[in-house]
Formats: C-alpha cells, structure tokens, sequence
C-alpha cells in the first residue's frame, strides 16, 4: 500500500523516519550504481572503509582508526577516484534528502493547520499585531523598504552547473515519491531515479578549465529560473494574504511596491579581479535582461493560451478594446477575442524590446512587428489594462492564476533583472586619479598629499565644470580600464533603467578622500552632477577590518558634514548606505572581536544617522561560514541592534550558499521568507524604553568589550605574530590545493605571497573547513572566557555571562553559531592534517596551542550555557552532523593521503600523476558538500 501524499506523524512517532528511509534509497540507489558502473571490487572496498569509518567513529575505536589509516593507504590510484567519488556522492545525496526532509515537515505543519512557524511572515505579523503594531503601520513600513539579498561570485563555489541540475532531477524525483503512486508509477519513479543518479555518477564533479566571469554569471541565472523568479511573487502574494488573515481586512497599496528585490556582483565586482571590466558588466546585464524577457514572453504567451474570453460572451472594457486594436494580430478566428489579440500585441512589443537589449534568440517568433518598450512602466500599464478589464467584466478570478504573478514579477524586475553592484578597491581609485591630476598638469604627486590636503583639493575639482581627461593625452591602461567601466555603468543605466546599477562599493574605505575620489570619476564619466549635487550611482563605503570599523561613524560624520555630499544625499531621499565586512574583519580580528566590533560599528552609525536625520541603510558583507559573518539570516537579523533594520537592509549571499539555499524552489521561497520576516520584526517590534534596560545593556556591553579585547589579544598572538604559523597553515590544510582548484574567476590571494594578509578571507575559512579545524569560527573565545572569570569573584562573573546568553539576543547568537562550528570541529581529524606540516617541531607546538584553546573554548561555552553536548537546543541539525562524520571522516583521511602523495611528487614534475591532483579536488568538493556551510 502506497503512503500518504504528506506524512503526519502521529504523537510518538520517529519525525525523521522518513528521512532515513530517503537516506537509506539513496545510499542503495548509489550503492547499485557503484556495482553497475565500478564492479564489485570497488563496491566492496567503499563498503568495508564505511563499516570502518563508523566503528571508528561511534565507538571511538583506536584499532578501527589504524584500520581505516591502512585500508586507505592500499588504494590503487584508481581505487581511491572511485572510492572518493562514491564518499562525495553520498554526501550530496544526504543533502537532498534533508532539504525534502524540511519541506516535507514544514507541509505536514502546514496540512495539520499548527500555529505559524517562527521565520514565517504569520509568525512575524502574530508578533506584532499582538504588540499593538497597526496593519498601516505594517503596510506603510513595506511601501518604504528596501529588503535585497546580493548574488555574489566567490571562490569557494565547488559545484558544477552539470551536477546541480541533475540533483535538482533527484530532489523532483524524491519529492514525487510523498504522493500516492500507484505500484506501476512507483516502480516508474525508482526507475528514474536509478537513472538520474547513474547520471550523477557519469557527470564530470570537477571543471578542467578556470571559471570564467561569463561562467559565473550563467549559474547565477539559473537559480532565477529555478527560484527568484517564480518565488519572489508568490512570496508577495503571501504577506498579502497573511495581512489580511491576521488583521481581518484586505492589505492596500501594496500593488505597486518593491520591498523586496535582487542584487548582484557578478559581473561588477572587480576588487582583486582582473577579469571584471567593462564588458563583463555589459555581458551581465544583456544576460541578466534576456532571462528576465524571456520569463515574461513565456508568461504572456501561456496567458494568451488562458485569456480565451470571447465578446459575444462577455465584455471588455474600451480600453483592453484598444489595446487589442493596435495589436498586429489582425487573424478573423480571434475577432471576438481582445484579451488574446492583447496579449499577442504585448508579445510582439515585448519581443522588439528584447532583441533591442541585447537578445539574439527569441524563441517564439511574433506575429508581428510593434515598437518596443521604452521603460518596464509601459508593460506594467498594458497588463494593468487587462486586469481592470478583467476584474470589471466579471473575471477577477482569472487575474490570480498568472497575471497578478506577473504584474509582481515586473514590478520587482524591471527589464534588469537585479541591481548590479560595482566594487573596487580604493588604492586603485587613488592610482587612477594620481594619473589624471598630473596629466592635467593639476598635481604632480597626487598620492604623497595627506589626507586634509586630498579633500581640498577633490572638492575644489569636484566644483568644477571641466573634466581631467583630455582625449588628446595618453594613459595606461589601467586608468583606461576604470574610466571604461563608469561610462560602461552610464550606457547601463540608460538602457536598462536606473535600477540596473545603482551602487558603488569602495573596499578598503579608510578615509573621506577614499569616497570623494569615486564621486570625481562618476563626474569624469558624467555619472555625478556637481551644480545638482546629484550622484546617479550611490557612493558606498565598506568598513572591513578592525581599524576600519572602529573609524566607520568618524568617518561618515565627515563625510555627510561636507555641503556637496549633504546635497546628494538629500537627492537620494535622506538616504546612505554603509556596507561592512564580515569576512575580513574576522580573519584581521578573530570570531568575538570581528562580531563585537562590527555590532559597535552599527551603534555608532545608527546613532550619527539618528542626529543627522538621515535614513541609514546597512549592507551586511556575510560570508558562508560563522568564522565569515555566517549562520542562519534570520536570527542574525534578529540580533542586530535596534535601530540598524528600519526595513532597509542587504546581504550578500556567497559561493556555495546560494546553492544550498535556493537551488530548491520551496527550500528558496523559505529562505526568502525568513529574510523578510526577520526584516518585519526586527524593524517594527516595539522595543523596551531605554532606561528600562540601559543599565544593563550597558554592563553587558562592558563585559563583552574586555572579552573582545582579550580575544584579539589570543587571535593575533597565533595568527600573525607566532613565528612559522603561516607556514603551519599552508601546510595543514588544502590551501595550495584550493588556489588551484577551477572554482572561480577571482585569484585566491590578493598578492602572489605566502602571508596571511595578502590571502582572501574566502579561502582562508574555506581552509580551515577542510581539514575539520574551522579555527575562525572559534578560537579566542575560551582564552577570553578563561581570563576573565580567573580575575575576582569568578561566580559573580560566571552568573554575569549566563546572563547575557539568557538575556542578550546578540550574544546568545554569537554563541548558538559559536556551537554550530563546534559541532563540526573534529581535532582528531585535525591531528591528520597537521602530519603534513614537516617541521615535527612547529606542527606539535602549533597544534597543541589550537588543541588547547579548543578545549578550553568547550569548557567555558558548557559553563555559560549550561550543556556539554553540541547543539542540544537543535537535535535536529546535532542529529545530521553525526550522521554525516561516518561519510565525512574517509574523505578527510584521503585528502591527507592524496595530498602527502601529490605534495612528496612536487618536486619530480615528471612524476606527478594527474589522477592524485584530481583525487585532492574531488575529496574538496566531497567535504564542502557535507559541511554545506563552508565557504
């Protein structure tokens, strides 16, 4: 008998149950395909290093440890490909199957009729309707905000497109397997999945060529396919609905909003990358516009296949009337039928309009020929015209279905797609502006001027008329590279919209001048207006290391002080944007530090806002990982302090978290979701009276100051100022491995340097996640914890941080991440890796420093918050890092293996045996698959 379409477990019953027999199918299904394709040896092999794997880890077993050392060590060379291959497979697979596992319980929820789930927006708008907040207050809080998650490229995305669309096959597959099949169908549905995962394992996992910019902005699209486009309206479509459900009358107003839209880098960002120019920017967006138009074609023309009313039934208005009349279509078979002459009119309209933005291949050809769009406006109107149309000829219920999601889909979307970002780093602003001042015969040295002497002089240019550049002089190319791409962004926006490029983020933002230099160059490529004092491109700090964020309220009070800049910033609504770095300051400062200081940055800043009665807009630069600013969005947002999500917030989402988070359809309507939800409570909960809780916070806030210094203290100490750790860190972990490794356009250091400094924090946490470490997510806390209870009355001090873990929303998160990466942290795996250091000496003195600020960093989280055991306030998620250790641990030992054999060879070219490198690669991917959060 076949079982129910959505399993609802009764009271007692094993909730994960059907996850483990989804886990078991898969493994079978993989292990059938490691027989058919490999033969028995090789299924025999993966088999006993799995028994082995698990007796070792379950029952700590030291003679299964030197079992499992040695069964590794026999591996022929192509033995250990496929035995790697099947360990990272699995991996994969254990993925899909809890994301099914998560939309299965999230529908039985839903089926059950249970009370809203926190991350919801019912859960959100309960919140606040039962603390006093109106339903205007609501709707007018949603007319002005801005909620943007920012696409962005970064090397440490190991997944082939190839690979995701075929595990996209399974998880449709999987999902399919919860209704009532009949026993044929059933058979059918294990059929193809047989299938799919035998095309899984005949599909390449790694590329052998380098990503390209181009290649970067393709796999980005397709999660618009599979996720923003379709999700992103029904996710409108659903806070209007629970609007009206919670506050009993219908939302309004809404219709025209865009709270919530898309960013990206991708093609825009060229700090650290050569590959980003001028071009890639163009390519983004004739890519990013012939997705968009594409969707549109397609969903006005089904729409064309539905609104089949006829005249002689029913009217139309004079309107829609017209709007049928000037359509080419002029066929006798649809005289009576406006509502499709319409849409095929909008059709061709919108087909001119494509091929005008850059698109080569319409895959529908027209009836025939009509002017294009000039701006999204002019759609939007011709489908507003079919709705009032429809709605007063009694067919309102035919507007839902398609044509309301469509409405929505351009008016978040435009004929851009998503905003692009541009960043570059503000040396590299400074060089070229160097350039031009001496050429222009204004300064010789341009870069030797101290920082008083640079304002003075960019606002005296700035309040020119002329322009630097001559096209009779010559320059380098560099500066013709950044001048190109501000006349690039200009074309852009005049083509595509105000929309298409509205940002420019500075890296590196250190001073006034950093900000003034952009403003010159948008005035060089008449992107700024000096005598408006109105800049098209917002001008965006980004505050990203220790130093800079405790200078970024400084900085921007001189900054908003200035006449010019408070007329710009009065044009862009009483609005700046600030973006800070999580990645970067975690790697300069360490976890507690990065955290801290990042949150007295925002204090700061709201309070400077507050004073200056302008709006401020945080961009959040979060990475994958906890020791990258990562961890779950909602409760991050959530504990931001108050006043920081007035409903203008973004956040870029990186590397192989966009996978994880949106290759999905439900799984990325969820994750969309929590982000508005966290935005709505965050921004409108009441907050109790300052003085309520002032005393308090401020004691708090105290305590977590002298920890954030005694954590630096221990961070730095190791990292930058222990003799030979750099040296420890490029041989314990892959980094070597990882610069090679095909998986992004963008260098992995910053300098062709072994310092730590020149390394990108990407690869720098990635590293660490390899080799079971993942020291930026925790070291420093237990030197910090451990010091400061061990001065005075250390009972009162310990009651003090249970305190704040209770009480203290920012440090209970700091903590609940804190205990994530723990859970994931495996020292004996550790040890391994650190046997690749050869220095005996440096590996033990290193290694023993981190193993024992790992134990006490165990200690002190149990004595804070009451548990020993990792997770225990999410077995859920404790249960699923168990689970996967057993799968996780061979592929460590075979990457510790792989890379003693490849680096042993490096010194003999001759002798490299190309099967190891590619091992090395597939045991990285297999890793960063079941960490998920690595990146």
């Amino acid at each position: 008998m076949d079982k129910p379409a959505v399993p609802v477990s009764p009271a007692g019953a094993d909730k994960d149950a059907p996850l483990k027999e989804d886990i078991r199918l898969l493994g079978r299904l993989l292990g059938d395909v490691l027989r058919d394709q490999e033969g028995e040896t090789v299924f025999d092999v993966v088999e006993t290093i799995r028994q082995t794997a698990v007796r070792f880890r379950r029952d700590d077993d030291p003679r299964a440890g030197e079992e499992l050392t040695a069964l590794l060590h026999k591996l022929t060379r192509n033995q250990t490909i496929s035995v790697v291959r099947a360990f990272s497979y699995f991996s994969h697979l254990a993925n899909i199957a809890e994301d099914q596992h998560h939309i299965r319980r999230r529908r039985a929820h839903l089926i059950a009729g249970s009370a809203p789930q926190e991350g919801s927006v019912g859960f959100a708008l309960a919140r606040l309707k039962d603390a006093g907040v109106s339903q205007q207050t609501v709707e007018a809080f949603l007319r002005e905000a801005l909620i943007s998650p920012v696409l962005t490229a970064h090397p440490t995305e190991v997944q082939r497109k190839s690979i995701l669309d075929a595990e996209h096959d399974i998880a449709h597959l999987l999902a399919e397997r919860d209704l009532p099949l009949t026993p044929k169908e059933r058979a059918r549905n294990l059929q193809l999945l047989h299938a799919r995962v035998s095309t899984l394992w005949q599909t390449r996992m790694l590329r052998y060529n380098k990503l390209t910019v181009a290649d970067e902005i393709e796999n980005a699209l397709s999660y618009y396919q599979t996720t923003f486009l379709a999700q992103l309206p029904a996710l409108y479509d659903d806070v209007e609905a629970e609007i009206g459900a919670h506050y009993g009358k219908a939302a309004e107003g809404l219709d025209n909003t865009a709270y919530m839209q898309m960013g990206s880098w991708i093609g825009g960002d060229r700090d650290g990358n050569p590959n980003v120019g001028a071009d890639t920017m163009r390519r983004a967006l004739v890519r990013q516009s012939t997705t968009i138009l594409d969707y549109y074609l397609e969903q006005v023309h089904l729409l064309g296949a539905e609104l089949s009313a006829s005249t002689l039934l029913v009217e139309a208005s004079p309107e829609l009337q017209a709007l049928a009349d000037a359509s080419p279509d002029h066929s006798p078979h649809r005289s009576d039928e406006p509502y499709r002459r319409a849409l095929i009119g909008i059709y061709a309209r919108l087909a001119s309009t494509a091929r005008e933005l850059g698109a080569t291949n319409i895959l529908r050809k027209e009836v025939g020929h009509a002017d294009p769009y000039r701006e999204p406006r002019e759609f939007r109107a011709e489908l507003k015209v079919i709705e009032n149309s429809l709605v007063a000829n009694h067919g309102a219920v035919l507007v839902q279905p398609r044509l309301a999601s469509l409405l929505r889909a351009a008016r978040i979307f435009g004929f851009h797609l998503a905003s692009l970002d541009m960043r570059q780093s503000s040396d590299v602003h400074e060089r070229v502006l160097a350039e031009l001042f001496e050429r222009a015969g204004v300064e010789a040295d341009y870069a030797a001027l101290d920082e008083g002497e640079k304002v003075k002089l960019l606002l005296a240019e700035l309040a020119q008329p002329r322009l630097l550049y001559s096209p009779y002089e010559q320059y380098s190319d560099d500066a013709r590279r950044e001048l190109d791409i501000f006349h690039a962004a200009r074309e852009i926006r005049e083509r595509y919209g105000y929309r298409a490029i509205r940002n420019y983020i500075i890296s590196h933002t250190e001073t006034v001048s950093d900000l003034l230099e952009v403003m010159l160059l948008q005035k060089e490529t008449g992107l700024f207006k000096p005598g408006a004092g109105r800049s098209e491109v917002m001008v965006i700090p980004l505050f990203e290391t220790i130093p800079d964020l405790r200078r970024a309220a400084d900085i921007m009070g001189e900054w908003m002080a200035l006449p010019l800049v408070a007329r710009t910033v009065e044009h862009q609504g009483r609005l700046q944007e600030v973006m800070l770095g999580y990645s970067d300051s975690n790697k300069d400062g360490g976890f507690l530090t990065s955290n801290w200081e990042l949150y007295q940055a925002e204090i700061k800043l709201v309070k400077l806002f507050k004073d200056r009665g302008v709006k401020l807009r945080l961009f959040h630069g979060r990475g994958g990982t906890v020791g990258r600013g990562g961890g779950p969005s909602y409760q991050a947002i959530l504990a931001q302090p108050p006043g920081t999500v007035s409903g203008q917030i973004r956040l870029t989402e990186q590397g192989e978290i966009i996978a994880s988070k949106f290759s999905n359809a439900e799984i990325g309507h969820r994750n969309l979701e929590l982000l508005l939800a966290a935005t709505l409570e965050a921004g409108l909960m009441p907050h109790p009276p300052e003085s309520d809780h002032a005393e308090r916070l401020a004691m708090f806030e105290s305590v977590m100051a002298q920890l954030s210094e005694r954590a630096y203290q221990a961070y730095r100490d190791l990292v930058y100022e222990t003799p030979g750790f750099a040296d420890y860190f490029f041989a314990a972990t892959p980094i070597a491995e990882i610069a090679e490794l095909n998986i992004g356009s963008r260098p992995a250091s910053r300098k062709p340097s072994r310092r730590i400094e020149d390394l990108r924090a990407i690869p720098w946490g990635f590293s660490w996640g390899q080799c079971r470490l993942l020291l930026p997510g925790w070291y420093g806390f237990g030197a910090a914890i451990a010091g400061w209870l061990g001065e005075g009355d250390r009972d009162a001090k310990l009651e003090t941080l249970r305190a704040m873990y209770r009480e203290w929303p920012f440090f209970a998160t700091l903590l609940s991440n804190m205990d994530m990466v723990l859970a994931k942290t495996d020292l004996p795996i550790a040890r391994r890796y650190s046997e690749l250091v050869p220095d005996v000496q440096l590996r033990e003195r290193i290694f023993k420093r981190i193993a024992g600020e790992h134990g006490t960093t165990l200690r002190c989280l149990a004595e804070i918050t009451g548990s020993g055991e990792r997770l225990a306030s999410n077995p859920l998620l404790a249960r699923s890092i168990q689970n996967r250790f057993a799968y996780l641990d061979p592929l460590n030992h075979l990457q510790v293996e792989l890379i003693h054999r490849h680096r042993s060879l490096s010194r003999e070219p001759d002798k490299i045996d190309p099967r190891v490198h590619r091992g090395i690669h597939l045991t990285i991917n297999g890793v960063a698959a079941g960490l998920r959060n690595t990146g």
